[in-house]
Formats: C-alpha cells, sequence, structure tokens
C-alpha cells in the first residue's frame, strides 16, 4: 500500500469496491484498487494529516474492554487515542485502517439483529465503502473542518454512486449515524472509532438535513463544527448531485 507520488493517492484494500465510485470527480476503481485526486475529489483540502492508531491494537486491548463506573467508554477510547494514537501524512494508511474499522461495524452477522429488514448484505457493503472514503475527511481541535470530500454528504454521494433513491439513501444515512440505534452498538462504535483518532459527530439532527458526519478529535468545538458546516454545504450538496446519472450508462 503506498501513495504513488504527492498528489495522487492509491490503495488496495481487501475488497473490490463499486466501480460506479468513478462517478464523482476525482476518484477511479479498478477492482479493490482506488486511485484519489485530491486536487479533483475534495471540495476543502486543507490538511494532509491525520491521527490514527493500529487497528490490530483496537481488536487486542481495547474492544473487549468493558466501562466501569469509574471509567466511562469515552474515557477508555480517549485514553487509548493519548496512548497508541499517531500522526500520519500516510493518507493510504488512513484508508486502510478505516476499511478494518468499517468491516467491523458493518459486518453481516448484524443483519439478524437488527429490526431492519429493508436492510440488506449489500447495503451494508455500500456503508462499508461510503465511510471508508469518509475517513479523509477531517476536522480540527477548533471546529474547523479542513478536509471536505463528497461523502460528507452521505444520501447526496450514495445516490450518485449506488442509483439510490432519497428514501433509501436517507435510511442508509440512519443506519451510518444512528449506531445502529442501540447503546450496545454506540459503545461498538466508539471503541472501534478509535483507530481513526477521535469519535463519530455529526452535524444534522435528521436525515432531510443532510449535514453529514465525520471522526473528530475528542475536544474538537463543536460550535466552530456547526457554523462551518452551515456556512458550505448546500452549494456542494448540489455539485454532488449534478453527477447523478439519470438515464442508463
Amino acid at each position: 500500500m503506498t501513495i504513488t507520488d504527492t498528489a495522487t493517492i492509491t490503495v488496495e484494500l481487501p475488497d473490490a469496491f463499486d466501480p460506479r465510485w468513478s462517478r464523482l470527480p476525482g476518484i477511479q476503481v479498478d477492482g479493490s484498487r482506488l486511485t484519489i485526486d485530491p486536487a479533483e475529489y475534495f471540495f476543502r483540502f486543507e490538511s494532509d494529516t491525520w491521527l490514527v492508531a493500529d487497528w490490530e491494537l483496537v481488536e487486542s486491548q481495547l474492544l473487549g474492554v468493558e466501562e466501569t463506573t469509574e471509567s466511562a467508554v469515552e474515557q477508555l477510547a480517549l485514553d487509548f487515542i493519548k496512548n497508541h494514537g499517531e500522526s500520519t501524512s500516510d493518507a493510504v494508511r488512513v484508508l486502510a485502517t478505516a476499511y478494518e474499522v468499517y468491516a467491523f461495524l458493518f459486518r453481516d452477522e448484524h443483519l439478524t439483529g437488527l429490526g431492519l429488514p429493508r436492510i440488506t448484505a449489500d447495503h451494508l457493503r455500500m456503508l462499508r465503502e461510503a465511510a471508508t472514503l469518509m475517513a479523509l475527511n477531517k476536522v480540527e481541535l477548533n471546529g474547523h473542518i479542513s478536509n471536505v470530500g463528497p461523502c460528507w454528504f452521505f444520501p447526496a454521494a450514495t445516490s450518485v454512486v449506488f442509483d439510490l433513491d432519497d428514501k433509501t439513501g436517507g435510511m442508509l444515512d440512519e443506519v451510518y449515524h444512528g449506531g445502529w440505534f442501540n447503546e450496545h452498538r454506540r459503545i461498538e462504535s466508539i471503541k472501534a472509532h478509535a483507530a481513526l483518532g477521535g469519535r463519530l459527530v455529526h452535524g444534522c439532527q435528521s436525515v432531510p438535513d443532510q449535514s453529514g458526519g465525520v471522526v473528530a478529535p475528542y475536544g474538537a468545538s463543536m460550535a466552530a463544527f456547526r457554523d462551518d458546516l452551515a456556512a458550505f454545504k448546500a452549494g456542494w450538496i448540489e455539485q454532488i448531485y449534478a453527477h447523478r446519472v439519470t438515464s442508463a450508462e
């Protein structure tokens, strides 16, 4: 897994991605190989560093740890990040780590217990792919949003890539940011996202708001995050929808 040059990100992931990701500017898919041109792909790309931790360490040292009356799960995750988090400018490492995180969170074994009969294994694959790309988005500690790609706006991006109608795209968005709608899975999500250096936060209150989400560092200013997001989102969502395929390719 290497970055081919300073401008282009090329990563080989464990599984093939849907080739329709290439409908979005700046991304090409060839089986399990993704190539991203940041200049074309991102709406805003101000930072080429991210905070990550080895997924193997999360698996062995965090996923099995239970919170106590003295240490909530959020504190466990924060302590883990302090002890094991590393700053990296290797976007390939970020994407590879993110794929492990979301392969775990959106694994097929959840389907039988979700109570969401419309969610299928194919939907989980869509979630894994979109969430992996979202890991390149970034929020600074002061709340400024430094990196924004199309997958910030989850329903818009998935409607373009997967030909989803608004209702289905919104349903997937709720599953993505809802932690599967119960506390057990929310706890699982907090622990897993320690591998990406923070916690999953959202600017939206409901699907139609489409304000997206990002893995933000603990301590980031959510007030500044909200204000920054409100200033830019409408125009960029419109640009994504412009790539929607309305007839057979």
